[in-house]
């Protein structure tokens, strides 16, 4: 699933293609994704203006001039490509390729948003575990998607403090309560992984058992990898493209995740391992995180 940083490369991308521009044209090609869509969604977003395009947790917001917001969620395996309308063309700080035949037509192309920049979205995902939905914006906070999302991770008031005030008491593994987006939003497997390896603590670890000077460790480093993935374009490794067609390379740089069975980074000369937390894989070295 597209996370933090992926989710925000895509915020990216799209801008140039619908922040200040009209959706001139909606289609939706099927009556639902993970949830139906709402009630005359095509006429609700039709001719409107987004006004702002921003993005909470894992969440896309494409804030219209009609009072709602245009919630997205990427879900597995979502994708959204932006084409330039008839030849080449750049877009803010981004270069969009023309659309090829069917974009937009393809057996797993469930929503095309024209817009006058000019340009084509389209919103691919096979697996169809994304949404797409409309809630009023000045009620965005209250709504059950929004109301209990924890802080955003590269906000000045994520801090050591904060953290240890939510995993207080928490018996529950430092790894699993990083990936809780009541406690912190956004944040992932991947990131979660590579942070606790970086910050040199046991995923296995009690959450409100981890000291105030591991959790001093950890927020700069939570920090650094996602500010590091957002410079590569985020973590390519099935489904990821950024709208742009272009691939992440953060995984390049990956310490543990994905590593099982290989040395661990000098000095280090341990080995990563691999084990099952909460029904997903936990990469780290045993070695050196205690």
């Amino acid at each position: 699933m597209p996370e933090l940083p992926e989710v925000e490369t895509v915020r990216l991308g799209l801008a140039p293609a619908m922040e200040g521009h009209v959706l001139t044209d909606v289609e939706t090609r099927r009556g639902n994704l993970r949830i139906p869509f709402p009630p005359d969604f095509v006429g609700r977003t039709k001719g409107r203006t987004v006004k702002a395009l921003r993005r909470r947790a894992k969440y896309l917001l494409a804030d219209l001039d009609s009072g709602e917001t245009l919630v997205i969620h990427l879900g597995m395996s979502g994708r959204m490509s932006v084409y330039a309308e008839g030849k080449q063309r750049k877009l803010g700080n981004y270069v969009y390729g023309p659309a090829p035949d069917g974009a937009g037509q393809g057996k797993h192309d469930h929503v095309v948003f024209e817009t006058n920049a000019p340009a084509r979205i389209v919103f691919n995902d096979h697996r169809r575990f994304g949404l797409m939905t409309l809630v009023a914006t000045d009620h965005l906070d209250q709504n059950k998607l929004f109301k209990d999302v924890g802080i955003e991770p590269l906000s000045p008031k994520f801090n050591a403090a904060y953290l240890a005030k939510r995993l207080e008491g928490k018996k529950t593994p430092i790894k699993s309560a990083l990936l809780d987006q009541r406690v912190v939003a956004g944040l992932g497997n991947i990131y979660v992984c590579e942070a606790l390896f970086r910050a040199r603590i046991d995923p296995r670890k009690p959450a409100g058992k981890v000291s105030r000077p591991a959790l001093t460790r950890l927020v700069p480093a939570i920090r650094e990898v996602l500010e590091q993935s957002l410079g590569d374009g985020g973590s390519t490794l099935r489904d990821y493209a950024r709208p742009d067609g272009e691939l992440g390379y953060f995984a390049s740089r990956f310490d543990v995740y994905g590593r099982e069975g290989k040395p661990c980074r000098p000095p280090c000369t341990g080995k990563v391992a691999r084990i099952a937390q909460g029904g997903r894989s936990t990469w780290f070295c045993p070695r050196c995180q205690k």
